[in-house]
C-alpha cells in the first residue's frame, strides 16, 4: 500500500490525553508531521471520529489542545511490507489534524518543525521541511 501522507512523519514520542465515553485515556504518539500523528493504543477510536486531544510537548509549559480525525486504525500488527508505512507494526490510530476557525494552524506547524529539528538535527530536518513546503499550495 502506498504512503498517502502529505507531509513526512518523524518518530517523535509525546504523551497525548483524550476523552472517550467519559473516560480519560493517556497514550503516546509514535510519529508526528505537520498534518497529523499516529497514536499508539490498544483502544483506537472508530475511523471518522473527530475528537480533541492534548499533546504534551516538554518545551511548552502547558499541553497543546488539537482537534483531530481518525483516518485509519491498526488493530493488530501487520506484515512488514517495506512500503514506507511504518504504522503497521503497532496497534493504534492515524490522526489527521483538523483546524477550525480560530485554531492556530501556523503555531502547530511551527511546533512540529521545532520538534523535527530537535529530533533530527537542523540539516536533515531542513530537507524534510523544504520538501513539505514544495507540496503545500
Amino acid at each position: 500500500m502506498a504512503d498517502r501522507r502529505d507531509a513526512p512523519r518523524q518518530p517523535i514520542e509525546l504523551k497525548v490525553e483524550y476523552k472517550r465515553l467519559n473516560t480519560f485515556f493517556a497514550d503516546y504518539t509514535k510519529n508526528i508531521s505537520k498534518g497529523g500523528t499516529f497514536i499508539k493504543t490498544n483502544r483506537p477510536l472508530p475511523i471518522g471520529t473527530e475528537f480533541v486531544f492534548k499533546l504534551f510537548v516538554p518545551t511548552l509549559g502547558k499541553p497543546l489542545t488539537i482537534h483531530g480525525e481518525v483516518q485509519r486504525v491498526v488493530s493488530e500488527p501487520g506484515p512488514d511490507d517495506d512500503d514506507d508505512n511504518d504504522d503497521n507494526d503497532e496497534p493504534g490510530m492515524a490522526i489527521r489534524f483538523v483546524y477550525r476557525k480560530g485554531d492556530a494552524r501556523e503555531s502547530v506547524e511551527a511546533l512540529v518543525e521545532e520538534l523535527m529539528v530537535s529530533a533530527l538535527g537542523p540539516r536533515i530536518s531542513a530537507g524534510l521541511i523544504d520538501a513539505t513546503r514544495r507540496r503545500d499550495p
